[in-house]
């Protein structure tokens, strides 16, 4: 979503770095192209405004000026202010002392509210909580039965005594009454000792007193903890007027940003924590119910300014790979043991619990200059090769190198690919081998037109000094005897002698008497007159 913003953002930041000194005419050039590039996002005028008059003004003070690398400063300077407008910092979830804690959703109508509510109970549920949905929205068709499907996908049990709409025309269901729904569903989650209840409710297609008094009446009959507001991240400035009304007409304490996989410019995302003051709480990354994450302010800067996220990349990795085989694989390397196709294969499918890998790759620093290629990335390729191995008997998973032409065709028929696939895996898997097993000796990653990192590498370092020692001995007999002998003389003490010429056309290396050597006619009035 922010892939355009970044991309201005990272321009500006280049040719800051070129300059060693910063005028003010400098500052309010980055400043200006700053303020393009927030207004192009879709932020909303009165943000802009703020965040760039900040940045100036911290940028033309001493904090710059006196700066060693003023460029980096000014980076810096945008960071805090981008973790500023998005909330500071990360604020959980209030739970309530008395379980159970009561957690409502409120939201326009296609901002994803049914969908959040089973992300956000499996991620409640991953964390040891007993979450209950409850199906408040009974106006809007099929939003029950959409509830509960969601909710079965979950693993979570769902409170829905009323139908709800089954598609009529009009929106208005006989006997049905949100907000008894939402008191018996609270009445059923003490009774069976659930921790949190999520109650879904219904949304609009835009704001109006019916939705309003509705939202209100839930609230107070249940008195939820925290009232979150979804809010569609690709509405853009609209974002800020909506959150504004349900501010004022119902309330909220926290923001949940939905849709924040899509192709939008990210305006929401920017504008309504600032203008709302609710902090945003966690934000909606997928269709798949674990495209669900925390939102944390300092890691969305980050990602914006193209420095990635590296410790969310670390969150997901410790959810996704197991301890005991990542322990096996460690002891496995550290005692010199190959990395077989087998322990390939089991890395691959850690990576695929991991969720996308273009998502992964995203997250790394630096990976804004290669959005087209990650873009063009095809995730079919790991289930190709995943269907590659699978294919091998368990002895070709061991040893690769059994694998024969005939063995290549029948595997590349197994697995539905060509010859060529098959060899171009093997290839890449020898190339990771080698540099596992370089690894396990200590001897560093190899690093291209860098040889071995700094630190490491200094068995190589000391073989390669040894070799450069030892000759190897000439095919010429003459000169081999030559080599010979002065191997000899040198085991035995013996000087070599200088060859004739050297030395100035001193015979050998005895000491010479400074007296006894004659020095040409005039030399002898600057040796101090000797």
């Amino acid at each position: 979503m922010f892939a355009s913003l970044s991309d201005r953002l990272t321009s500006t930041f280049k040719n800051l770095r070129t300059k060693g000194r910063l005028s003010e005419a400098d500052i309010d050039a980055t400043v200006r192209e700053i303020r393009r590039a927030l207004l192009d996002a879709d932020v909303a005028v009165p943000v802009v405004r703020s965040f760039t008059g900040a940045v100036r003004e911290r940028a033309l003070s001493s904090e710059v000026s006196g700066a060693l690398n003023p460029a980096q400063q000014v980076v810096k300077i945008v960071n805090e202010e981008l973790i500023g407008i998005l909330g500071g910092q990360n604020r959980p979830l209030h739970l309530a002392k008395n379980p159970p804690t009561v957690i409502l959703l409120a939201g326009l109508q296609g901002a994803g509210k049914t969908t959040l509510a089973g992300k956000l109970a499996l991620h409640l549920k991953g964390q040891g909580h007993t979450p209950l949905l409850v199906a408040a929205d009974l106006q809007r068709p099929n939003a029950v039965t959409q509830l509960q499907v969601v909710a079965e996908r979950a693993g979570v049990p769902v409170f829905a005594p009323h139908p709800g709409n089954q598609g009529a025309e009009d929106d208005i269901v006989v006997g049905a009454d949100p907000v008894a729904v939402a008191r018996e569903g609270l009445a059923t989650a003490r009774a069976r000792q659930h921790d949190v209840l999520i109650v879904d409710t219904a949304g609009r297609l835009g704001v109006d007193q019916v939705l309003m008094q509705q939202a209100a009446d839930i609230r107070d009959a249940v008195n939820p903890d925290e009232i979150l507001f979804v809010i569609d991240a690709m509405i853009g400035q609209d974002a800020v007027a909506t959150a504004q009304a349900f501010a004022d007409g119902v309330g909220f304490t926290g923001v949940v940003l939905s849709k924040l996989d899509g192709d939008a410019r990210g305006g929401a995302a920017l504008s309504v924590a600032s203008v709302t003051g609710r902090p945003i709480l966690f934000a909606s990354t997928g269709e798949k119910l674990t495209d669900f994450e925390v939102f944390h302010p300092d890691r969305m800067a980050s990602r914006i300014l193209d420095m990635g996220d590296v410790l969310t990349l670390i969150e997901q990795a410790e959810k996704a790979f197991d301890a005991e085989q990542a322990e096996q694989m460690a002891g496995k390397l550290a005692s010199g043991e190959g990395f077989t196709l087998e322990d390939f294969l089991q890395q691959m499918q850690q990576l695929k619990n991991m969720g996308s890998m273009k998502k992964m790759l995203g997250m790394l620093p630096g990976m804004g200059q290669m959005r087209e290629a990650i873009d063009n990335f095809d995730e079919r390729e790991v289930d190709r090769v995943e269907a590659i191995i699978r294919s091998m008997t368990p002895a070709e998973r061991v040893n690769p190198k059994i694998i024969n032409g005939s063995r290549r065709s029948r595997i590349a028929k197994g697995s539905g690919v060509q010859v060529s696939d098959v060899n171009g895996m093997l290839e890449r898997f020898d190339a990771a081998q080698k540099m596992m097993k370089q690894m396990s000796r200590g001897g560093g990653m190899p690093v291209p037109g860098m040889g071995m990192l700094p630190g490491s590498g200094k068995k190589s370092r000391g073989k390669a000094q040894q070799s450069r020692k030892v000759k190897g001995k000439s095919g010429n007999p003459a000169k081999r005897a030559q080599q010979e002998k002065a191997a000899a003389d040198r085991a035995a003490g013996i000087a070599p002698a200088a060859p004739a010429g050297s030395a100035f056309g001193l015979g050998g290396p005895q000491p010479q008497d400074p007296a006894a050597i004659e020095l040409p006619e005039g030399l002898d009035r600057f040796l101090g007159g000797r």
